[in-house]
């Protein structure tokens, strides 16, 4: 009995204070900003928009989002496809857009020079290549699926709230099991981290944003040297963001789940690997911040099942105060998990995913989830996106 009451009152001690932060973050959701809404264009847009997409091996998923920039209307003045010597075909794609339309350039980026990672060279490349004229540059994924009013309701509402620098979280389009019930676990590692969308973060050290759709105005992008400031960072958004918001301009993070979709990865495995050893967030943050977050989420994302599995099966016959605490809390938490699910459910496209029910059981993959942060945290890629990289990086 008093082994069981100190392990739960050690318990406590670490999971109270990460719930409390938990749930100050989570109770500026009412106040969030709504999600971007697609817009028509209007005359004092034409040609304000310069897009940035950088490219290797494409081919199999750049299709979507060269269609939907060509249903783009007159706002965007060019489409600036960077290729990184592609080997699929995604340059010949590239080329018979172009041919339908003429906004369409395609450019190899120069060979990758020391400490530079392949995505923000090429959108480096992609900006001192793109028109002075245009007074917005939009870095987009080849991997999105745009909605024909993206780009003229993003540019609207970033005028519209004064933003220097906005990004958008896109719905994302599941199809097979494993990742129906890994991905929003791997998801919620991020939004028990920081601030919900739409909520304008005071401190530039916890902004968040999203390179897949990533809006800046061009002067403010020019004054920071473009993506120099991110060339070693495998989450080159969230560092660029973070070192613009620093300099005081106004950074936001929206929801675009109306305006945007996205396909990322195929099934579990590869969610696990490509997207799990980005989400640390490391090249973007401080060891101890880090340090900081990796408690959080083990405190209110890790342990709350392992918890109560545990006290289940072995409860002892007349538990003290603290084991009844430990268990109210940690109960509580799974709650809040679950109820996180109908909050984020518009985030995902599940109409024709198989075991679509496995969603509403991700909570189940949490300590998974988590471990899989602890793993990025402390290894630094060596390859990414058919690109290997040195361990000076």
């Amino acid at each position: 009995m008093i082994v069981e009451s100190a392990i739960s009152l050690l318990l406590l001690v670490i999971q109270v204070p990460a719930t409390a932060i938990l749930l100050s973050r989570l109770l500026k959701g009412p106040r969030r900003h709504p999600p971007i809404e697609p817009q028509q264009p209007t005359p004092e847009l034409l040609g304000r928009i310069s897009v940035v997409v950088p490219t290797l091996n494409e081919a199999l998923r750049i299709s979507p989002l060269l269609a939907g920039l060509s249903r783009q209307s007159y706002e965007v003045r060019e489409i600036i496809v960077v290729d990184s010597k592609s080997s699929d075909g995604t340059p010949d794609l590239v080329k018979t857009t172009q041919q339908k339309d003429p906004r369409f350039r395609l450019m190899t980026d120069d060979p990758l020079p020391s400490g530079w990672v392949g995505r923000p060279w090429a959108l480096h490349n992609g900006f001192l290549y793109s028109s002075e004229a245009s007074q917005w540059f939009l870095g987009l994924d080849a991997d999105i699926e745009p909605h024909p009013g993206l780009v003229a309701g993003l540019v609207k509402t970033a005028e519209a709230q004064g933003y220097d620098l906005v990004s958008l979280s896109p719905q994302f389009i599941l199809k097979y099991p494993g990742e129906c019930w890994l991905q929003p676990a791997l998801l919620m590692t991020l939004l028990y981290r920081f601030d919900p969308t739409g909520i304008n973060t005071e401190q530039p050290e916890r902004v968040m944003a999203n390179g897949q759709c990533f809006l800046c105005r061009r002067s403010v992008l020019a004054a920071v040297g473009g993506y120099s400031s991110a060339s070693g960072s495998f989450c080159d958004d969230v560092t660029l963001a973070r070192n613009i918001a620093a300099q005081g301009y106004k950074v936001g993070f929206l929801d675009g789940a109306k305006v945007l979709r996205v396909r990322m990865y195929e099934g579990a495995m590869e969610t696990w690997k490509e997207w799990g050893r980005s989400l640390d967030l490391k090249d973007a943050t401080t060891r101890s911040q880090l340090w900081g977050d990796l408690w959080l989420l083990t405190s209110v994302q890790g342990l709350p099942l392992p918890i109560l599995l545990s006290y289940f099966f072995f409860l002892p016959q007349f538990p003290l105060l603290p084991v009844f605490l430990l268990l109210g809390l940690n109960l509580f938490l799974v709650v809040i998990r679950f109820a996180m699910l109908i909050a984020i459910a518009p985030s995902y496209d599940r109409t024709n995913a198989k075991g679509s029910w496995l969603f509403w059981l991700s909570p189940l993959a949490d300590p998974l989830a988590v471990l899989r942060i602890f793993l990025s945290a402390f290894r630094t890629p060596r390859e990414w996106r058919g690109r290997k990289y040195s361990a000076e990086l």
